[in-house]
């Protein structure tokens, strides 16, 4: 194709991509029949993971729950069938380990069958100052929130190739897209999922494996435990998320099969105009929305005796 007609035929798609949301918007969108497929949930022992869990119940999807926590994850289970799960599956998974994930990974494959909908949703928050986070910490913040992705996807990627269905959903945060003061090692591990699970995306795309979608969610403060404390400044302009509806928003993004969710809806414009702003403007901003103070009385999720 000549310069002329690549170049015209780029503008018509970029008016046409421009007002698609709009279309959209105005037209019932459709959404994705789950019934029947295999899903499997890392983190799935407590907050965002079990709520999810219990979506999918409803929706008669087979359930694969993974969590480090035994207790967690079966209250996990037993809630599923009660929401009316016909097949519930629990396993004790450490996605910090490498050779954990991928034992546990071929139990699921032998046991349960080939995963196609995989929600890597598993993370751990330090709450520490950079100077003041213990190795071990920040190298543990590393491997459940973005290494263990990694890994999932080694494990259960190639099925969803070669049978050109499936779905990977990264469950991010707004922290991958923004760094903010007292989130040093978090924000680098949701820097790289959010990363990592955009060149998934494009490697799908190029491979022609247009059966096999990618979400990644970028979700605000969600009120879960495991951000305590935690304020903000304008709640009203940027409140913290109740967990009912950020799971919701989360599903209806899954079955619409929508590439990207950023919540609370505020937050596209902030990141919308972030490049475009000289950087001590941003930084104004910043500390007009309160983002140097957010984790100030930080306590995160009290452990139960």
């Amino acid at each position: 194709m000549n310069f002329f007609l690549e170049t015209l035929r780029v503008l018509v798609l970029s008016i046409y991509y421009i007002f698609e949301p709009l279309f959209l918007w105005l037209l019932p969108s459709r959404r994705k029949n789950v019934a029947g497929e295999i899903v499997l949930i890392t983190g799935a022992g407590s907050g965002i993971g079990r709520l999810m869990a219990l979506e999918f119940a409803q929706l008669g999807a087979t359930l694969v729950l993974w969590d480090i926590n035994q207790e967690g994850n079966k209250e996990t289970c037993r809630l599923a069938k009660e929401h009316g799960a016909k097949r519930v599956h629990d396993y004790i998974c450490d996605c910090s380990n490498r050779q954990d994930v991928y034992k546990v990974a071929a139990q699921v494959k032998k046991e349960v069958g080939d995963v196609s909908i995989l929600i890597n949703n598993a993370g751990i928050v330090t709450g520490k100052k950079f100077i003041d986070a213990p190795d071990s910490l920040v190298e543990k913040t590393m491997e459940v929130n973005v290494m263990a992705h990694f890994w999932t996807c080694k494990a259960f990627l190639p099925a969803m190739m070669a049978s050109n269905h499936g779905h990977v959903v990264s469950i991010a945060s707004s922290a991958g897209l923004i760094g903010v003061n007292g989130l040093a090692d978090y924000c680098a591990s949701k820097f790289a999922a959010v990363g990592f699970a955009e060149s998934i995306a494009l490697e799908m795309l190029d491979l022609g494996k247009n059966g096999v979608k990618t979400t990644i969610v970028c979700p605000y403060f969600i009120n879960t435990g495991m951000f305590d404390g935690c304020s903000s400044k304008w709640p009203r302009l940027l409140p913290i998320l109740e967990a009912d509806y950020a799971a919701k928003k989360i599903m209806d993004a899954i079955l619409k099969e929508q590439a990207y969710l950023i919540m609370p809806r505020s937050l596209y414009f902030v990141f919308g105009i972030r490049n475009m702003l000289p950087v001590n403007l941003g930084l104004l901003l910043g500390d007009y929305l309160g983002a140097f103070h957010f984790m100030d009385h930080f306590r995160g999720r009290v452990k139960k005796d």
